[in-house]
């Protein structure tokens, strides 16, 4: 009974050590950390991108964009077509910026951010998704991006958490 009682005071003790770490949900399937683009350029980031890799449901209505317009320091007008149960839909949100690379977009995304995780230093490809993983996505200046792009871009997801099985690459429309 003593040993019974020193392995289950162990076993207490052992548990209160380990880190409590959120699981994660949708397409983030690993635990740990999510970092967000520490040297992310606004200005830089402005413009036409496509949607040329999304996550199931999403990806279902195909090749989406997004236009990203400067509307003052930190600040964003979105114009973009989202996938619905309905097919796509296109809408207009403002999005500000909350922190290095993380964006908050107003009434949309259940109001959780949207981190840029990784954008190539000439701003052709970028990864974006939210830290618990319901959103993830990557976007391309060209409807066609180089292959090698597209696999770094992967790779930061999959780096990040996110079970690439799940992504699924889209044909924009120019």
């Amino acid at each position: 009974m003593r040993e019974l009682t020193i392995a289950a005071c162990l076993l207490a003790a052992l548990a209160s050590c380990t880190p409590n770490t959120p699981e994660p949900t949708g397409w983030r399937t690993r635990p740990g950390m999510i970092a967000s683009a520490a040297l992310f350029d606004p200005a830089r980031f402005a413009g036409d991108w496509h949607v040329v890799a999304a996550f199931a449901p999403e990806s279902a209505c195909g090749g989406l964009r997004e236009t990203w317009t400067g509307d003052g320091p930190g600040r964003f007008v979105l114009r973009a077509t989202g996938c619905t149960a309905e097919g796509p839909r296109a809408y207009a949100t403002r999005a500000v910026l909350t922190g290095p690379g993380r964006i908050s977009r107003v009434g949309l995304a259940g109001g959780e951010e949207i981190w840029v995780l990784w954008v190539d230093a000439d701003y052709r490809i970028a990864a974006i998704g939210t830290p618990s993983g319901r959103f993830g996505r990557i976007l391309s200046r060209d409807p066609a991006p180089r292959a090698d792009l597209l696999r770094a871009a992967e790779q930061i997801l999959d780096f990040n958490g996110y079970d690439i099985s799940g992504l699924r690459r889209l044909r924009s429309t120019p």
